[in-house]
């Protein structure tokens, strides 16, 4: 569950550090006050996109830490260990600075957003106010039912599948199309692979040849240099290796006079050493080296070739390899392609993949279909929706699609003795609301188990409803908390009163500057916060008994 969450710097935030609780948790305050301020900061801890817009202004950068347990057997410590983090604790934090570039980081370690968003599987997830007017998409229906299946590594297998299988049978069309030129094509990719296969070049070799190829081209000069270092040492007349060796004997002798002389003669004693190496290091280098007009012959032969062969095809030598490589795909891909029977025998294994782990997924999705339509059609009596059916209709695809072999639409009927009919078009505000509420606690539960996301967040879902059903929507979060942590953005005082624990946020001016604050409430302060959301400004005592009755102090 979420520990602890650091604000700075965020929109009116300036410092804001918060330990919250387990059970269910309420967050109220005055509409504008910064309720869902909160929720948007836990978001971009949790991977999402910002800008330079979440820095407040005139600071140089907005920050947000949030800290969760770490279960000792659970997938989080697995993700952490497998991706080479520290596993006993789970801090992500991220900074966005007011020019809009963002940095991430895992347990104090450099981080990217694609990871934060893995890890944010495992830790949180969170509905938005408008996530019911998603419902009325029908990929979205779509992503719900696979989400609530556990189904989304198989759908992503099915839309692989598709696509490999939508490769093959566009290659065969193509090849029925163009036979001519793709037989042109091959002829003479043919020959310019067996041409690049003959000039036999290999990276590391060109490299050898390079350096053979220089040392040769300019072997007199590196001769008369040689030379002229070894007269100058031990070879000319004007040698002066000997005399340096007598100069280092009779220093070595002095010593005996003076030992203060003794450091001299070592470090002179050791140059010597040093000289004469060289002089044998030298000498060895001049027995070998000589030179060899034909082999530089040989090498500005090789070097001519493979230069001309890389202009040819506009490339460098270095990159000659990876030409051939991509040469013989293609010549391989065209050869399958003038082959009609093994490009229908690809297109109909691509088909018979596909249409086999789609199958899998079509049975995985009616099976949950069935039971998520009855958990809804449920949840529908309590939200003041009697009689009232939800179904999720899947319609076959003869095809196919990426998405797999039918279509999903969710459709309902409000009321009993109404026909079903598509979500998008009958449900009205308030249905959709309390459909879409229903959805998101049903789909919590079941990915709460699948995936141990230890928060759920809900930020103003209770949107267009009220009295009875708001105490009902107070009282699922509740029992949702028994067993996750819940946190909710509310203005309804009948689901705040569900709480386990409240907070109430507000927005104070100081110094010409607006700012959000966060207050913890006592059971007295919780009556106090209740009655205003009952009464607005003017709280009597009638609305302060009401509120005390709501939370079941009297």
């Amino acid at each position: 569950m979420l520990l602890r969450l650091i604000i700075r710097d965020f929109v009116i935030v300036d410092r804001l550090e918060l330990e919250f609780s387990a059970g269910f948790g309420a967050l109220t305050g005055e509409t504008g006050a910064g309720k869902s301020i909160l929720v948007d900061a836990l978001s971009l801890a949790l991977g999402e996109r910002a800008d330079a817009t979440v820095v407040r202004s005139g600071a140089e950068r907005a920050e947000i830490s949030a800290e969760f347990d770490v279960a000792p057997d659970g997938a989080l410590r697995g993700w952490l260990q497998s991706n080479d983090y520290d596993s006993d604790a789970c801090l992500l934090r991220r900074v966005i600075d007011s020019a809009g570039r963002s940095r991430a980081y895992i347990n104090g370690a450099a981080a990217t957003l694609g990871q934060l968003r893995e890890l944010a599987d495992f830790l949180a997830d969170i509905h938005g106010q408008n996530a019911h007017h998603s419902l009325m998409r029908a990929d979205a229906q779509r992503s719900l039912l696979d989400t609530h299946a556990g189904a989304q590594t198989l759908a992503k297998d099915v839309a692989v599948a598709w696509s490999a299988w939508r490769v093959a049978r566009e290659a065969r069309q193509a090849a029925e199309k163009d036979v001519e030129a793709t037989q042109r094509e091959r002829e003479l990719l043919d020959w310019q692979v067996k041409e690049l296969l003959a000039l036999g070049f290999d990276a590391d070799g060109w490299l050898e040849t390079e350096q053979e190829q220089r040392r040769l081209g300019n072997a007199k000069e590196l001769l008369d240099g040689v030379g002229a270092a070894l007269a100058g040492l031990e070879d000319g007349e004007a040698a002066n290796l000997p005399s340096l060796q007598h100069a280092g004997a009779r220093l070595a002798q002095l010593t005996a006079f003076d030992p203060a002389l003794g450091e001299a003669a070592q470090l002179f004693e050791g140059a010597l050493i040093q000289l004469e190496e060289s002089a044998l290091a030298l000498r060895r280098y001049q027995d070998r080296l000589e030179l060899d007009p034909a082999r530089l012959g040989e090498l500005d032969n090789r070097i001519d070739a493979v230069t001309q062969m890389a202009r040819k095809h506009r490339v460098t030598p270095e990159e000659l390899p990876e030409l051939l490589q991509r040469l013989q795909s293609r010549l391989a891909e065209l050869t399958l392609r003038a082959d009609p029977e093994a490009l229908a025998e690809r297109e109909r294994r691509t088909e018979a993949a596909f249409r086999s782990v789609a199958k899998q997924l079509s049975a995985l999705r009616a099976k949950t279909a069935k039971a998520l339509a009855k958990a809804v059609t449920a949840g529908m009596q309590e939200l003041a929706m009697a009689g009232g059916r939800f179904e999720i209709a899947l319609e076959a695809l003869p095809e196919g699609a990426a998405s797999g072999l039918e279509s999903v639409e969710f459709r309902v009927s409000a009321n009993a003795g109404q026909p079903l009919r598509a979500l998008a078009k009958v449900a009205s505000g308030g249905e959709l609301s309390r459909i879409g509420l229903a959805l998101q606690v049903i789909a919590s539960q079941a990915k709460s188990e699948k995936l141990a996301a230890g928060t759920l967040i809900f930020d103003e879902v209770d949107v267009g409803i009220g009295g009875r059903v708001a105490e009902i929507v107070g009282r699922m979060l509740r029992e949702l908390g028994r067993s996750r942590q819940v946190l909710c953005v509310t203005h309804l005082p009948q689901v705040a009163a569900q709480a386990n624990w409240q907070w109430s946020i507000a927005k104070q001016t100081r110094d010409g500057a607006t700012t959000s604050t966060v207050h913890v409430l006592d059971a007295e302060a919780r009556v106090g916060e209740i009655a205003r959301m009952l009464g607005g400004e003017k709280i009597t005592d009638t609305t302060r008994r009401h509120a005390a009755e709501m939370l079941g102090l009297e």
